[in-house]
């Protein structure tokens, strides 16, 4: 399966790789949404008809004020979502240079947000355990 043009993910996430440190950010501590006060990487929801890729890409945007391309794609997977009746979730992994971190601007969701080394990230007792098994995936690749 193609997943960066799959429409049929119910959303997107992406691993934005800076040397050994990643992108994550603190989610918001509120009790009506998906794994509150975790850490987690940018992405969200798909709308309707969106590709996995676009979702990811316009979710990055949105949360953090910056883009990547397709070019810069290491790797591409999905898993599936521990929320009842939810379909699977797109995971993206994309290298960017330090020009692109420094040109983060957090948006509204979520409490902070960290460059953090990758190994922090897999042993972090508060970070979403579906990311820290499909990042793990990867790296074992």
């Amino acid at each position: 399966m193609n997943i960066r043009d799959s429409t049929e993910f119910v959303g997107a996430k992406v691993v934005l790789m800076c040397g050994d440190d990643l992108v994550a950010y603190l989610r918001d501590d509120f009790a009506h949404i998906p794994d509150p006060n975790l850490w987690d990487f940018p992405g969200g929801e798909c709308q309707d008809g969106e590709t996995a890729l676009d979702c990811a890409i316009r979710e990055t945007y949105e949360e953090f004020g910056v883009c990547f391309t397709e070019e810069e794609l290491l790797y591409e997977a999905s898993y599936q979502s521990h929320q009842p009746g939810r379909a699977d979730v797109a995971f993206f992994v994309a290298k960017v240079e330090s020009e692109t971190i420094e040109k983060i601007r957090f948006g509204d969701e979520g409490q902070c947000w960290s460059m953090m080394p990758v190994s922090e990230f897999l042993s972090h007792a508060n970070a979403v355990r579906e990311l820290q098994v499909t990042l793990q995936t990867y790296l074992k690749k």
